[in-house]
């Protein structure tokens, strides 16, 4: 079965992984992108719009299997918490309702270790929400996937991530047993996971994947 796929946050760290595999994958045809500015990427299977993400929508004919949510910022970027509740929760949310209302039935979005409502960090909070709101959209199958640390290249240089990848490599060796689940993980293994569960039949309404379980993937 050919499938066409919904991408959201494609020039990220791992929106961009993710959209490659996607573009070389033979089980999806088209690939939709909504991206707010241009990746320069060609494809023939790439269907790329340049968005702005308060008025995101597709085509009243236009249908879609599965949604990839790879967006996301940090407080420091988004500079308000206003501005990050809409980047990391809001959007999220909206796709989810657009990717149902066009016949997908599945949903794949980048949470984070430790979200969870009662958390005593805004971001934890926020992440939390964003689960529950999804889970609130009554999808046939949804995936969160928290992971831990994403190391790999990013187009924006962010100064503390760069700090904390240096040091989780060289704590990595010792991070066994129980503290494995704590290990960094590169965007690559992620973007690679939520292929892998996408192309996968499950049985399961909501399924959360933590971080050294998408390892596994």
């Amino acid at each position: 079965m050919s499938k066409v796929a919904l991408v959201a946050g494609a020039t990220g760290l791992v929106g961009s992984h993710l959209t490659d595999i996607l573009l070389k994958s033979p089980e999806y045809t088209k690939v939709i992108s909504f991206v707010r500015r241009a990746s320069g990427l060609e494809h023939e299977k790439l269907d790329e719009r340049v968005i702005s993400f308060d008025g995101m929508k597709l085509l009243p004919h236009e249908e879609v299997n599965d949604v990839f949510c790879c967006l996301g910022t940090t407080i420091k970027k988004a500079k308000t918490k206003e501005v990050f509740m809409k980047v990391d929760y809001e959007y999220p949310i909206q796709l989810g309702k657009i990717g149902k209302e066009h016949g997908a039935t599945k949903y794949l979005v980048i949470s984070s270790m430790g979200a969870s409502p009662g958390s005593p960090f805004f971001y934890s909070q926020v992440k939390g929400n964003l689960e529950e709101g999804l889970m609130e959209l009554h999808y046939p199958s949804l995936h969160i996937f928290r992971p831990s640390l994403l190391l790999g290249e990013r187009q924006e240089f962010r100064l503390g991530e760069k700090a904390g990848e240096i040091f989780s490599r060289m704590v990595r060796p010792i991070m066994v047993g129980r503290l494995k689940r704590y290990r960094s993980i590169s965007g690559k293994q992620v973007a690679y996971g939520m292929y892998r569960t996408a192309i996968s039949s499950t049985g399961e309404k909501v399924t959360i994947h933590e971080s050294d379980q998408i390892q596994q993937l």
